[in-house]
């Protein structure tokens, strides 16, 4: 894409946003059934819900544009556009009634992520970022904080228990250079490395629905996103990532994670 990203679909991308939220408002600390998909990740009617309601707002508005869900599949990858919807990230917590969890909704545009919103639709906490927008909390601009050294930094992760063998030890050598670390939480720590509070998250075995829409939020916070090889994010990713609130920080925790 060049110039920025259309003002139209950054609208589009809140309301639908606002969709989803209205369902999962309706579920959240009730009872709920809950299945275990394929890869023994759980899943609720509300997640489904909600991607069903993110989806019929696109079919209606941008049925030129391709989808990527969690839920309910894939069409259209080849297409310039291409949304990438997570209806809850962090299931875990929402079942357990922890309002953490995200509804993450990404927009890629060959490929590689220029809109995400982050939404906590029970503590009303919405951030968005876009290329030639910025990024905001509830409409007001945020930025990534300029923590200049590792041994101040603080450092997120959902679960080091998460983090595949091969990439595990890697991991816990950059936990053991930072000031601080926290596990939990999910996706709702990039969000937090874009409001200037968490200076890094570090995660592997992700999926596009997990990290494009987080990517977008902290790139246009003034942050730095890729792997951990240094490569930028994008649909086809390796499943690990590496954000930072600036690229100096990310540069020096990409050297700890690659050094043999």
């Amino acid at each position: 894409m060049t110039g920025a990203c259309p003002g139209p679909l950054i609208d589009l991308a809140a309301r639908a946003a606002d969709a989803a939220g209205a369902v999962v408002r309706g579920y959240f600390r009730r009872p709920v059934g809950i299945e275990d998909k394929p890869d023994d990740s759980p899943v609720t009617v509300a997640d489904r819900e909600a991607e069903t309601a993110i989806r019929r707002l696109l079919d209606v508005e941008v049925p030129e544009h391709g989808v990527f869900g969690e839920e309910h599949g894939t069409h259209g990858l080849d297409r310039d556009y291409v949304w990438v919807l997570d209806p809850i990230d962090g299931t875990r917590a929402f079942i357990c009634g922890q309002p953490t969890f995200c509804i993450l909704i990404a927009l890629a545009h060959r490929g590689r992520p220029v809109l995400g919103v982050v939404d906590q639709p029970i503590a009303g906490e919405r951030w968005i970022g876009a290329v030639g927008h910025g990024a905001t909390l509830n409409g007001r601009p945020v930025r990534t904080r300029d923590c200049d050294t590792l041994r101040r930094a603080i450092l997120h992760t959902t679960d080091p228990a998460l983090i595949p063998p091969p990439h595990r030890a890697a991991y816990d050598r950059l936990e053991g250079t930072v000031g601080m670390h926290r596990y939990g939480i999910d996706c709702y720590a990039y969000a937090l490395v874009a409001s200037g509070h968490v200076d890094l998250v570090c995660e592997a075995d992700l999926k596009p629905y997990d990290y494009m829409a987080p990517a977008a939020v902290v790139e246009n916070a003034g942050g730095t996103v890729t792997d951990w090889d240094g490569r930028p994010l994008a649909l086809g990713g390796d499943g690990r990532v590496l954000a930072a609130g600036n690229a100096p920080l990310h540069a020096a925790a990409l050297g700890v994670l690659n050094r043999s």
